[in-house]
């Protein structure tokens, strides 16, 4: 029986990873698993060595922090591996710690197959490390057709695949008649899907949630929640009274939830993605230490974090960074593009034609998939 070890780092990977997995099953059943994996690959009957919060960090000085437990799981997970002996190693993001894991496997047994769904951002910071990849990866996943150029250079196999979160996925429909009244206009709210970033970003959307509370009467906010943070998110509401607001975790609620609302605020990541691709107007919002912000601000290549407007060069979707991220501007700028329906649907339709420059052939989960299948019949 063939296997295949799955490494992610974070929710977002687990959830891109089952996206995947679950194709590969519909077509080939024998194939063993076992993975560093979160909710989406267990739902898929695949176990986990250890919990996915365990190595879960955001910026600079929390990897300091805590670099000897990451050592830890790292080494672990190397042996974990090496013991398994898959015939493919699928890393998923999170390049800190999935490709550093694969770099060590394939050092101590080249057989092993690495192959790596969601290329680094080497477009942004640190290109230098394409050289490096090119000694233990042996196919390079792609999400964006410009990242080609990067890996071709190099002479890394590559195949641009597409951004899973440009697929609608066909799900039941669930009455969301308890969750929401028809006379009411729901924005989404994403306060991103670690803890740490969560924290940082609550006080300041619940301010923001207060003072339109304090302007009008028809909105309600729904948070969208991984499981890992959504009693996070439950407390700080309760605790802070807001009574027009609800969470929701499950994936099926969140895509209709998003379809069906009138406005989006979200933490900058590829949720943005989803976001255009259900033509919901948004801005972006993100705030990190200042120690973090300045290492990075020092490393970046480009003017934005949206990948929407690094694209198109300009700032399509609004961002609200650092100092900017607070209450007041994130007010200002909802309320704004609220009252002027035409730069909603500006911003719709030049989102729209990016991402139909960006969109694979079929959908990325086949694309991915097919490409694990293909090294699994060598």
């Amino acid at each position: 029986m063939k296997k295949i070890f799955i490494i992610t780092g974070e929710p977002s990977g687990d959830k891109l990873a089952s996206t995947v997995i679950s194709k590969l099953k519909q077509s080939n059943s024998h194939i063993e698993y076992l993975s560093v994996g979160g909710t989406h690959l267990n739902s898929l009957g695949i176990k986990s060595i250890f919990d996915l919060k365990d190595i879960t960090y955001i910026g600079f000085t929390s990897v300091l922090l805590n670099i000897f437990k990451i050592k830890n799981r790292i080494d672990k997970t190397v042996k974990e591996i090496i013991k398994f002996n898959p015939d493919i190693l699928f890393s998923v993001d999170s390049p800190d710690f999935t490709l550093r894991v694969a770099e060590k496997v394939k050092k101590i047994n080249k057989a092993i197959k690495t192959i790596h769904y969601v290329a680094p951002q080497v477009w942004i910071w640190r290109e230098g490390r394409v050289k490096k990849f090119k000694k233990f990866v042996d196919h390079m996943l792609l999400l964006f057709n410009f990242e080609k150029k990067f890996f071709d250079k190099e002479n890394i196999k590559n195949t641009f695949v597409g951004h899973p979160l440009l697929e609608y996925n066909k799900k039941s429909k669930i009455d969301l008649s308890s969750l929401i009244n028809n006379d009411k206009k729901i924005i989404s709210i994403f306060a991103g899907s670690r803890n740490s970033e969560t924290n940082v970003l609550l006080p300041i959307l619940c301010n923001f949630i207060n003072m339109m509370n304090k302007k009008f009467k028809d909105y309600i906010f729904i948070f969208h929640a991984t499981n890992g943070n959504r009693n996070l998110i439950i407390d700080f509401i309760k605790n802070n009274n807001i009574n027009n607001s609800q969470v929701i975790s499950d994936d099926n609620i969140k895509s209709q939830i998003l379809s069906n609302s009138v406005f989006a605020v979200a933490k900058s990541g590829t949720v943005s993605l989803e976001i255009c691709n259900y033509k919901i107007p948004s801005i972006i919002i993100y705030k990190i230490n200042i120690i973090n912000y300045l290492i990075m601000k020092s490393l970046v290549y480009v003017k934005y974090a949206n990948v929407i407007n690094i694209i198109n060069n300009k700032e399509v979707i609004p961002e609200l960074l650092q100092g900017d991220c607070n209450s007041k501007e994130i007010f200002k700028s909802v309320v704004y593009f609220l009252k002027n329906p035409k730069l909603m649907k500006e911003q719709i339709d030049i989102c729209q034609k990016t991402l139909d420059e960006i969109r694979s052939r079929s959908s990325s989960s086949t694309e991915a998939s097919s490409i694990l299948a293909k090294y699994l019949a060598f």
